[in-house]
């Protein structure tokens, strides 16, 4: 791709876009893509996105708080668009079918950045760039589950979980995506006592353990019985994580399971 190509493509990119707040770094879901750990904010790296100095356009003074605030809410707020929105878009749309062999691939390009935005903590830029993602390919699953990953970072729950499903709609069969979704709902549980979210996780995962068995995933199963108060078979799942992936084990909750219940086993004292 030219220079002059990059250039007119990263003015969407990187539009200018006040972030509303600086993007705390919080434990990601448990997408292979977002993985388990907190990661460290790393500032924009120079030079990778910049805009170019000729933006000329009504895109970057259109580009007001107001207009801002609806880029980074998932899939642009889902409102009615302006007369303006739409012919952003239009412009938006056509750039990236001179510059791209397809729309899904330019989709794959933005879903991309968004996730190495997630990766740098600066989460409002990762929306913006999923957002673009859909915007190019509402079948790309990455545009939502990135949104849905933004959202669980950001505390709102009720939005990742819809994100999350909006993706399985599209992938009903991503093990990984079907165990991110059951965490964002176990976590809703525990906030609002919603008995109904937590027999969608229990779904959510029992599906997800069908399609491959892993220790992440029988490891929240047991939390969920841990949450019903029925600690045997917390224990019978745990010990199902145990022998798949000793080392995915939370010692943590192990030792509040222990407290409720000995270790049937014996293998746990």
């Amino acid at each position: 791709m030219t220079m002059r190509v990059r250039m007119n493509l990263m003015q969407w990119s990187l539009m200018v876009l006040p972030l509303l707040s600086a993007a705390q770094t919080r434990p990601l879901i448990t997408s292979a893509r977002s993985g388990d750990t907190v990661r460290q904010s790393k500032p924009e790296r120079p030079g990778d996105e910049t805009i170019a100095n000729d933006a000329g356009a009504a895109v970057t003074e259109a580009a007001t708080v107001s207009q801002a605030s609806l880029n980074i809410l998932p899939l642009f707020g889902e409102r009615t668009k302006t007369a303006g929105q739409i012919d952003q878009e239009i412009h938006f749309l056509n750039d990236c079918d001179r510059n791209f062999a397809s729309r899904s691939e330019a989709s794959a390009f933005f879903s991309t950045r968004g996730w190495d935005y997630i990766t740098d903590g600066q989460l409002d830029t990762a929306a913006y760039r999923f957002n673009l993602s859909w915007l190019l390919d509402n079948k790309n699953v990455d545009a939502y589950w990135g949104l849905g990953v933004v959202c669980y970072q950001k505390d709102h729950l009720v939005d990742a979980i819809r994100m999350l499903k909006k993706g399985l709609m599209i992938a009903d069969s991503n093990m990984v995506l079907l165990t991110d979704l059951a965490t964002v709902e176990i976590k809703h549980f525990q906030q609002k006592q919603d008995k109904r979210t937590l027999d969608d996780a229990q779904t959510h995962l029992t599906q997800a353990v069908s399609l491959k068995p892993n220790a992440t995933a029988y490891q929240k199963l047991s939390l969920i019985s841990f949450l019903r108060a029925d600690y045997p078979k917390a224990w019978e799942y745990f010990h199902q994580a145990r022998e798949i992936d000793l080392s995915q084990l939370d010692l943590t909750y192990l030792n509040d399971l222990l407290a409720k219940l000995p270790d049937p086993q014996g293998v746990f004292k």
